[in-house]
This record gives structure tokens, C-alpha cells and sequence, in this order.
């Protein structure tokens, strides 16, 4: 387990940053302590650095995961966020889409969200915005980044 590069670092914050723009320091220096990212096999986790001084004795091979995996690198170096990371990605989220009971159930499947089954969107959310979608009870789903079709 290692500290991530000023490459790595950069990446893996852009990406960050399409959710929840400048609160991007609230996750590192949080009221219950400090907080770090840490890269162990092309994945990235959220550790508090409590725990991280008290994992310093296992060694890397030996170790599985630590903290919350916030996602990985792919071999071509582009970041891909988890599910995992959701809990924390949602309480600072700038974009956000609650979406109506009926519609939830497909969506949860990998359909498509048809404008009949948006609730609500916050206001000011542009096209191929990154939007962390909930459901009408403020349950967080899934963090959805669109794109145009044929362009990464």
C-alpha cells in the first residue's frame, strides 16, 4: 500500500471533482479525523490515517483491502469510480436526480431513465453532468457519469 502519485492523484480527483466540485477537502480533512487515499493493486482506498498507522504492520502481500475502495485504475490509467464510494460521494454531491418509485426498479437493472420517471433534478445541471441519482426517499442509487456516444 502506497500514497498515490501527483498523476495518480490528479486523475482520480478530476473525477472526483465532476460530483462533488470544491467539497472535494471536505473528504480529506473530515471532524472525526484525518483521512487519506491509499493505491494497493490499481485500487484506491479511503483510510483514516488512525487505521492506517496500525496497518503499517501487515505486510503488502499479505494484505487484502483497507478502508473503503473508492475505485481503481484501469491499464490505460483512466479512473473508474465504485459503488462503494457512493456513501461518501453523496452527502457532498452538487448534481443530484431523484427518480420515481416505478422508474427505480428498471433503472436498478441497467435500463435507462425516461423523463417520465425523473421526481425531481437539481436546478442548473448541464448535459453530460455527472449526478449522483436517488430514489424519492432520499436513498442514494448509483453516481452515473452520461457521455456522447463514440467519445471517451
Amino acid at each position: 500500500m502506497r500514497p498515490l502519485t501527483e498523476e495518480e492523484t490528479r486523475v482520480m480527483f478530476e473525477k472526483i471533482a465532476k460530483y462533488i466540485g470544491e467539497n472535494l477537502q471536505l473528504l480529506v480533512d473530515r471532524p472525526d479525523g484525518a483521512y487519506c487515499f491509499r493505491l494497493h493493486n490499481d485500487r484506491v482506498y479511503y483510510v483514516s490515517e488512525k487505521i492506517l498507522k496500525l496497518a503499517a504492520n501487515i505486510s503488502g502481500d499479505k494484505l487484502v483491502s483497507l478502508g473503503t475502495c473508492f475505485g481503481k485504475f484501469t491499464k490505460t490509467h483512466k479512473f473508474r469510480l465504485h459503488i462503494t464510494a457512493l456513501d461518501y460521494l453523496a452527502p457532498y454531491a452538487k448534481y443530484k436526480v431523484w427518480i420515481k418509485p416505478g422508474a427505480e426498479q428498471s433503472f436498478l437493472y441497467g435500463n435507462h431513465v425516461l423523463k417520465s420517471g425523473l421526481g425531481r433534478i437539481t436546478e442548473n445541471t448541464c448535459q453530460y453532468q455527472g449526478v449522483v441519482v436517488y430514489s424519492m426517499a432520499d436513498v442514494p442509487l448509483r453516481e452515473i457519469t452520461s457521455r456522447r456516444r463514440g467519445r471517451q
